[in-house]
């Protein structure tokens, strides 16, 4: 239950946390910096106002516990979720460093060839990379060429099949479309046994799915409304736009995409009166969208999210339209490559011939991948290398469960063991001296004096490594300075061994 006085001490709570040196006061990079560690900025709605009361305070201002409090009195519960370690990702930074270690090692890569079918796609540049997060809580992280713009191509398929749903019902679009893999190239000229595209996620599936969308607006509105809901979708985030030189260069090499309207017309596939010129060119229109990984990443999101974008807040999708789209992109989502990438990914995701991958893990996060050059597939090499990177070293493939886990590691917090490798992290920094991440352990409420299997604490292992400014703040953090390891050894009797004379004249208390 919410009282003043409940409130006031979970304030005070969360500044004796950020003031480490019981100053009295903390400098306000200290509080940016922690939001920045648990993968927090300013585009996330719940901290857009303490960001820009943060950025309105002169550069070295100090705040004060009651400053702290009238900063933070709107918005204390999701700020204490982000510095208590409460978070989806609770160690994001940690899981951030395993990604940019697998997108170094991923960039290495020179294999691929750039799609030139589409005149204006060819002109993309081979050597772009990059990957962008985002979890269902808002936190983000990006590297790379994260602000090159770039059109979703096929990746607008999973948007036109929600919208579809949302305006239509599942019941009347799958009138229209099937449900089944096609088991054929994504824009071979072929129907189902009911004479219907095979699937929204390939080339005649998403013809037909436009041919519903607003059918009785022009393609201006329609287009606008796209635009608009991949703005939702994306939390509003800078950089979505539409490539009109992108779409001119689609109507040259459109011929198969025509081929594909008129047999589904000839077959009576669509609706009465469907106008299949326009919808064609609507088609053509959402695959040249425009966007940056950041923002395709909040949009995947917002699908691993049930609908809900994740740094807004904001419904897009009802949950119903994102268990149809997602059970689709996990079995028809990736070209001809999608039986594999169900087999050895598992996860829903959906690939566009620009380079992008766009993979939604449910609950946790959504994730995308753009390098321009493809593999024989249309899939991106670098996209693909990298996924099957991840689901080497984390628990993400929907039938990792079974296997309990085994070697792979999940970075979500665990009802189990979460203690266990907290302390993990916290005995790992003070063996390097890692002050810093320290300071954010005991920001989030980590225990310094806790103990690994042998007895062994963050006081033993910064004084046997002789790390000083480590043993200077811990001796002031915890009560007792010569807890006992497992063989009897004190951090004194490690710091004697080591030769570390000034850790020896604290720890032994000698002027």
């Amino acid at each position: 239950m919410f009282t003043v006085e409940n409130h006031r001490l979970q304030t005070e709570q969360l500044f004796r946390g950020l003031d480490q040196d019981h100053q009295g006061s903390v400098d306000k990079q200290t509080i940016l910096y922690r939001l920045q560690r648990a993968g927090i900025d300013h585009t996330h709605q719940l901290f857009t106002e303490l960001f820009d009361q943060l950025t309105q305070l002169p550069e070295h201002a100090r705040i004060d516990c009651a400053l702290f409090a009238q900063l933070t009195e709107h918005h204390l519960k999701p700020l204490a979720k982000c510095l208590q370690g409460e978070l989806i990702i609770p160690d994001f930074h940690s899981f951030c460093r395993e990604i940019e270690t697998i997108y170094h090692h991923t960039a290495q890569l020179q294999s691929g060839h750039i799609a030139n079918y589409i005149p204006e796609l060819a002109k993309a540049d081979p050597t772009k990379f990059a990957v962008s997060l985002c979890t269902v809580d808002g936190q983000q992280f990006s590297i790379g060429d994260t602000n090159s713009g770039f059109c979703v191509q096929s990746i607008c398929k999973p948007f036109i099949y929600n919208t579809a749903l949302e305006q239509l019902g599942e019941t009347k679009v799958h009138q229209h479309i099937g449900r089944e893999p096609s088991g054929q190239a994504f824009n071979e000229l072929t129907l189902n046994k009911k004479g219907l595209p095979h699937n929204p996620m390939i080339n005649a599936g998403a013809i037909m799915a436009a041919s519903l969308i607003s059918a009785d607006k022009g393609n201006a509105d329609r287009l606008a409304d796209m635009i608009g809901l991949w703005q939702r979708a994306s939390g509003n985030l800078s950089g979505i736009g539409f490539s009109n030189a992108t779409h001119v260069s689609e109507l040259d090499p459109a011929d198969r995409n025509y081929a594909l309207g008129y047999f589904m017309r000839e077959n009576q596939a669509f609706p009465p009166n469907t106008n299949l010129t326009q919808t064609l060119e609507f088609y053509f229109q959402c695959c040249s969208i425009e966007l940056t990984t950041q923002a395709l990443a909040c949009s995947a999101a917002t699908l691993a999210n049930a609908g809900i974008c994740p740094l807004t807040g904001q419904c897009v999708f009802a949950a119903d339209t994102v268990k149809n789209c997602l059970s689709l992109m996990y079995s028809c989502g990736m070209y001809d490559f999608s039986g594999e990438w169900a087999f050895t990914i598992g996860l829903p995701a959906k690939s566009g011939v620009s380079g992008a991958i766009m993979v939604v893990i449910p609950d946790l996060l959504g994730l995308t991948i753009w390098s321009p050059p493809l593999d024989t597939l249309g899939n991106s090499v670098k996209g693909i290398h990298f996924c099957q990177q991840l689901l080497q070293t984390y628990a993400f493939h929907n039938y990792d469960s079974v296997l309990k886990y085994g070697d792979k590691r999940d970075p979500r917090r665990q009802q189990h063991g979460w203690q266990f490798n907290i302390t993990l992290t916290l005995l790992d920094a003070a063996s390097r001296g890692d002050l810093d991440e320290v300071l954010r352990l005991a920001a989030i409420g980590v225990d310094l004096s806790s103990a690994d299997y042998d007895g062994r604490t963050a006081l033993h292992l910064a004084a046997a490594e002789g790390h000083l400014p480590l043993v200077c703040y811990l001796i002031k953090q915890i009560d007792d300075i010569a807890p006992l390891d497992r063989w009897g050894n004190t951090p004194l009797d490690d710091a004697q061994r080591g030769r570390h004379s000034s850790i020896i004249t604290l720890l032994s208390g000698s002027d």
